[in-house]
């Protein structure tokens, strides 16, 4: 078994993306190797995305999902934007179906390119979150941040949607806070005996929200495409929008946004939104040791 795969440096909506081809192998990228590649700025990423060969029949790949603190994640709908995209121009298919530790991903890629990811059904029970407390409605929980008579952010909605969030409800642009000071405390805070990925959404309309994330074991991220599922399901279901929104993501490097569709027939999330292409290369999943493909053709590739 050669030492190196190759791996496709790609971004959702400016979430840096790093997706690995481990097809055909045991072994799995190591944490050691995920801290050494996150330490390169070259290669410095938010979510590894490691496509290995499927366990389950129906099925087009199981993938790991990597943090950048070599921790495992269990969802990841940006990255998984970044993978069809990578497998489309690979195969020439448009739909996929992929296994991960927190279930099935279903996902298209549509002609114009943007890439639809059915996120499956949230959930909302406390125990599942999970929280460290009994809430009988998560949809506001006793939670601060900032002195108890003028807190800086207070009781968000709590949510699984694979992995769990809190989204803290703001009245101005979420650029304007503080999130890498408040971040990492509220994503280890006691209520979250997992940890959390922590948003600040501000409603913009009926159909549309504003928000930017502290993502749990990535930190303060330019994306992240469960949280914004996570924003857009708890503002329709605190009455701010309906069940189909868009997201403006504050922090993403580009204009573009995603469309979040929490459907009422099945109560299924489904994501919509672009990824990009940015350069490809080889690595050693054991080490984290890599180096860049010489010559590269502009746009989508195969790995």
């Amino acid at each position: 078994m050669t030492d190196y795969v190759q791996f496709a440096r790609m971004n959702g909506l400016g979430n840096k993306i790093l997706v690995v081809d481990m097809r055909g192998r045991k072994d799995r990228v190591t944490p050691a190797a995920a801290i050494a590649l996150n330490a390169d700025p070259a290669t410095a990423f938010d979510q590894i995305m490691a496509i290995h060969d499927p366990k389950a029949a129906g099925t087009d790949a199981w993938i790991d999902i990597v943090n950048c603190d070599g921790s495992m994640a269990q969802a990841c709908g940006n990255g998984t934007r970044c993978v069809v995209q990578a497998l489309a121009a690979e195969t020439g298919k448009k739909v996929f179906t992929f296994q991960t530790i927190a279930g099935i991903l279903n996902a298209t890629e549509h002609e114009d390119g943007t890439i639809s990811v059915d996120m499956g059904k949230p959930v909302f029970a406390w125990e599942k979150i999970p929280l460290a407390e009994e809430f009988a409605d998560t949809s506001r929980i006793e939670l601060q941040i900032g002195p108890i008579d003028n807190p800086v952010l207070h009781s968000p909605s709590a949510m699984s949607m694979g992995n769990p969030h809190a989204v803290f409800w703001v009245d101005k642009d979420p650029m304007s806070f503080d999130l890498d000071r408040f971040g990492p405390l509220l994503e280890n805070h006691p209520m979250f005996p997992e940890r959390a990925n922590i948003t600040l959404a501000q409603v913009l309309s009926p159909s549309s929200l504003r928000t930017r994330t502290w993502e749990r074991g990535a930190g303060l991220t330019l994306a992240c495409g469960s949280a914004a599922c996570a924003a857009a399901v708890s503002a329709a279901r605190t009455g701010r929008t309906g069940r189909t929104v868009t997201i403006d993501v504050a922090s993403a490097p580009a204009p573009a946004k995603l469309t979040i569709e929490w459907r009422e027939r099945d109560d299924h999330v489904v994501m919509t939104g672009p990824a990009e292409w940015e350069w490809s290369g080889t690595l050693n999943p054991a080490t984290g040791t890599w180096q860049r493909d010489e010559a590269e053709a502009s746009g989508a590739r195969a790995l």
